[in-house]
């Protein structure tokens, strides 16, 4: 046969679409081309194909070689198109008789649809890891699980985790040939095994004093609620923030594959773990940096954050701009990034937690430190962060200097038994609506947030003397939900409610003009 195709995928972002690699061997002039849509790393397939199929006691062609990556107007970029076009190669000049068996027809009329080919080539013939594996496997499932994935050895196993679906694993382009023959066939590989959830982050007994925040922070993890804390320098905003980890429920399987697709998408490399992860870009991040962009757009740290924490210290010292593009995900849970070609999807379930001082040198309401701020600086600094967004902050606290007597204090509680206080929390809620308290929608709240006389009287005051919006009387129905939770309650109390409104005050009253 002169002409064959094969499946492969490119990848735009977390998005895979599929791609036809189709191979033409012609008379004529010793050429090979590659049309499509292909980037610099693409044309340069030629090169390694050429080298590959000679390598490995192959004849290549000598005539008009043309591989086509359909559709046209898709970008196509990176080395995994080698393998399909290898072996177009080869099929298309009937060095390789495909075998009747195993799905596999014969002759003009070679029907490779339940196959999906993505692999690098080495000059000697060596099919080499590809990037985003799991992206790629992920793919695969959603759209056809029954398809078998033929992928490089070196990454197979990782796509392997994928749950329903075969995969193969080539180490050289003759182990192909060879099971597209039937004279060997590829092993299936076989799923790398979840590392073990390794005790690395900080234990929360560190943490000495500051009662308050340590239940705010159980609360947080609990419902999964986004935080925001206010306090002077060396109050433990950091030193929380980073504990928060440790106390929250471990990733799913299914999680921690999104969370490594994710990783490996952006470039960074890949490790699937169950444990959460933590992000904390640095305030001089820009937009693209936290929410994704680029000619062909990588995922941002909100992204990176999937099914963990995103972090940011010093709130305010973030650019505005930066500050208000979280808008939107923290509701929505994904952020979708728009070229002139296609609207690109990252997921972006992230847990915001977020530290500031209470004014520019830190100091206000020091018991012995001295402010030096004015009223307008302070005003000006603490407007940085939009009522817009703080609406979309759940628990809202104001952390005071820690006592003199810190250091002679018992160590606190452990991050072991409140994760499991956390994680009975969480199972109660997935077993009554599914998700997190922090994701109930608004139809659910009436459903889900039942309040007894006094909790209701008590809401509609602090209504009306703060005068919230929707947004955040939500929110605190939300954040009161889980404190029921935690209590194993039903129904929403006076006292849920008001512990609840009591996490709204990031820093109390603006300050009187001076």
């Amino acid at each position: 046969m002169s002409l064959a195709a094969l499946a492969s995928l490119a990848l735009y972002g977390l998005e895979a679409f599929p791609v036809r690699v189709e191979v033409h061997v012609g008379p004529g002039l010793p050429a090979f081309h590659i049309v499509g849509l292909p980037d610099t790393g693409v044309r340069e397939s030629r090169e390694r194909v050429r080298s590959a199929i000679i390598s490995s006691g192959l004849e290549f062609p000598a005539g008009r070689i043309t591989a086509n990556l359909a559709p046209a107007d898709l970008p196509k970029d990176s080395g995994r198109f080698d393998l399909p076009i290898a072996l177009g190669v080869l099929l298309a000049s009937g060095q390789v008789t495909p075998w009747q068996q195993g799905g596999v027809g014969t002759g003009p009329d070679v029907d490779l649809s339940g196959y999906v080919f993505a692999g690098e080539l080495s000059l000697t013939g060596a099919v080499v890891s590809v990037n985003a594996p799991l992206a790629i496997a992920l793919a695969v499932a959603r759209r056809d699980p029954l398809v078998r994935l033929i992928l490089p050895a070196a990454c197979a196993g990782v796509a392997a985790r994928v749950p329903g679906l075969t995969v193969l694993a080539a180490q050289r382009l003759l182990d192909v040939v060879a099971h597209f023959s039937g004279a060997a066939n590829l092993p299936s590989a076989q799923p790398e095994a979840l590392p073990a959830a390794v005790s690395s982050t900080p234990c929360l007994s560190d943490v000495r004093g500051q009662a308050m925040a340590r239940r705010v922070l159980e609360i947080a993890a609990a419902g999964g609620h986004s935080l925001l804390m206010a306090g002077p320098p060396g109050a433990g905003k950091s030193m929380l923030a980073h504990r928060l980890p440790g106390l929250l429920p471990r990733l799913s399987a299914e999680q921690a594959l999104e969370v490594a697709a994710l990783s490996s998408v952006s470039g960074r490399g890949y490790t699937v773990s169950d444990l959460p992860p933590f992000r904390a870009p640095h305030h001089s991040a820009s937009a693209p940096a936290l929410v994704g962009g680029g000619a062909l757009p990588r995922p941002g740290e909100i992204s990176m954050a999937h099914h963990g924490i995103l972090f940011l210290d010093e709130l305010p010292e973030f650019d505005r701009r930066v500050l208000e593009s979280l808008r939107e995900p923290i509701e929505m849970g994904r952020i979708s990034i728009a070229r002139s070609s296609r609207t690109l999807t990252f997921p972006a379930a992230f847990q915001l937690i977020a530290a500031m001082n209470p004014c520019p040198c830190g100091w206000l309401g020091h018991r012995k430190m001295r402010c030096a701020c004015s009223a307008d600086r302070i005003e000006k600094y603490r407007d940085k962060i939009s009522g817009p967004l703080l609406d979309r902050i759940d628990l809202q606290i104001a952390l005071s200097a820690v006592d003199d007597g810190w250091f002679d204090a018992p160590l606190g509680e452990a991050s072991a038994p409140v994760r499991e206080r956390v994680e009975r929390c969480r199972a109660r809620q997935l077993a009554r609506q599914a998700l997190p308290n922090a994701k109930l929608g608004v139809g659910d709240l009436d459903r889900y947030c039942v309040l007894d006389g006094a909790a209701k009287n008590l809401l509609k005051q602090a209504m009306l003397r703060w005068s919230w919006s929707a947004r955040v009387v939500h929110r605190v129905l939300r954040v009161a939900r889980t404190l029921a939770d935690l209590s194993e309650l039903d129904t929403l109390g006076a006292a849920q409610v008001a512990e609840a409104i009591q996490y709204r005050q990031p820093w109390g009253s603006r300050p009187d003009p001076q």
